[in-house]
């Protein structure tokens, strides 16, 4: 089970994070976050996969983001349509839908599938286009169908290991590709808790 510690803006708490060599670090590039990434983060070690996080940037924006940061991946996290997801691959960057879930959501009118996308993001749907620090119903996951991998996000913290642990051992999380985690890590936005994420971190190995 792979993890992505999202949300990073600063330098040094971006290098200090590194250190504990997560699969993926995520930066957000959608100017109303509290987590907006102003400057380019330099010195992450190339195992280390960087994501971009967008919320409808038009296809300049995004692609001028991808150069100047290097990234490999982008997680779209607005209305971004099939096609528009499916024109950023073509870019040969890997693209990340987030899908916002509610108790009501309804797997069945995804219109998103393996061809446009790489991989969704499940995150509990809030106010915010992400980050609204709460989980939503895993066992809702019991009717998503598709073949596309996902990441799991919304409020996930040291205290829904013990959940997240008999969820991942279900049939459930059979497509779940990775863990994303943001607020229930950090000190204050943008500034994760290393001892925090390193405990979260050997928890999750225990799990696999």
């Amino acid at each position: 089970m792979k993890l992505k510690i999202c949300g990073m803006n600063d330098q040094e708490n971006t290098i200090s994070i590194s250190e504990l060599q997560p699969d993926f670090l995520g930066f957000i590039f959608w100017n109303d976050s509290k987590r907006y990434c102003k400057n380019v983060i330099e010195n992450i070690p190339n195992d280390i996969e960087k994501v971009g996080v967008f919320v409808d940037a038009n296809y300049n924006e995004i692609v001028d983001k991808i150069i100047s940061h290097k990234l490999n991946f982008v997680q779209l996290h607005g209305e971004e349509s099939p096609d528009f997801c499916l024109e950023m691959k073509k870019t040969n960057i890997k693209v990340i839908k987030a899908i916002t879930i509610d108790n009501n959501f309804n797997f069945n009118e995804l219109k998103y599938n393996i061809n446009c996308v790489d991989y969704f993001l499940f995150d509990t749907k809030g106010d915010l286009p992400g980050g609204n620090g709460t989980t939503f119903d895993w066992e809702i996951l019991n009717q998503y169908k598709e073949d596309v991998p996902y990441f799991l996000s919304g409020g996930i913290g040291l205290d829904e290991c013990p959940k997240l642990e008999k969820f991942l051992k279900s049939e459930v999380a059979k497509n779940c590709y990775a863990i994303d985690i943001n607020s229930q890590f950090e000190d204050e936005p943008g500034i994760k808790n290393k001892q925090k994420i390193k405990e979260f971190q050997e928890k999750l190995n225990q799990m696999r």
